[in-house]
């Protein structure tokens, strides 16, 4: 008698998104503060079970983890980047893709390093941080609990 295997085909799928792309990535800070800006009007606007809105402090967590992940996107890609918010229930999201198929690397804890600490900080306040190879560059998705 075989086996048989059964793989779930069930995909968790966010109960809303949005996404912004910045054609012009040489804006620099500007996007930076517009991108963190999109997270938090995003946050703002999901409706949230009991009616109880998203924390201040999940909204200022989630705009310093799109933050750090387009900084990197305008400092180290070429190109445009897109940030895409999806929302579940219990979690954020937060991807962002870019042209440079090099995926970064988190940096051990130093002190004494001045800068680029971004992507060690993502991946201390976010339950996950993947990196996803894309036809013309990558993606870094963060998974930030809404809880």
């Amino acid at each position: 008698m075989g086996e048989v295997i059964i793989r779930s085909s069930a995909v968790r799928r966010p109960s809303l998104s949005a996404s912004v792309s910045y054609e012009d990535a040489d804006m620099g800070y500007r996007t930076i503060a517009s991108a963190r800006d999109f997270a938090a009007d995003f946050l703002t606007a999901v409706p949230t079970a009991g009616d109880d809105p998203v924390t201040q402090e999940r909204v200022d967590l989630a705009r310093l983890v799109v933050s750090e992940l387009v900084t990197n996107a305008v400092r180290h890609a070429p190109g445009p980047c897109r940030v895409l918010l999806e929302w579940f229930e219990d979690a954020l999201d937060i991807s962002v893709a870019d042209r440079l198929d090099t995926a970064p690397v988190a940096r051990s804890h130093d002190p004494q390093r001045i800068g680029q600490h971004g992507l060690e900080i993502v991946v201390a306040v976010c339950e996950s941080v993947t990196v996803e190879p894309q036809l013309s560059g990558k993606r870094v998705r963060a998974r930030l609990s809404l809880a």
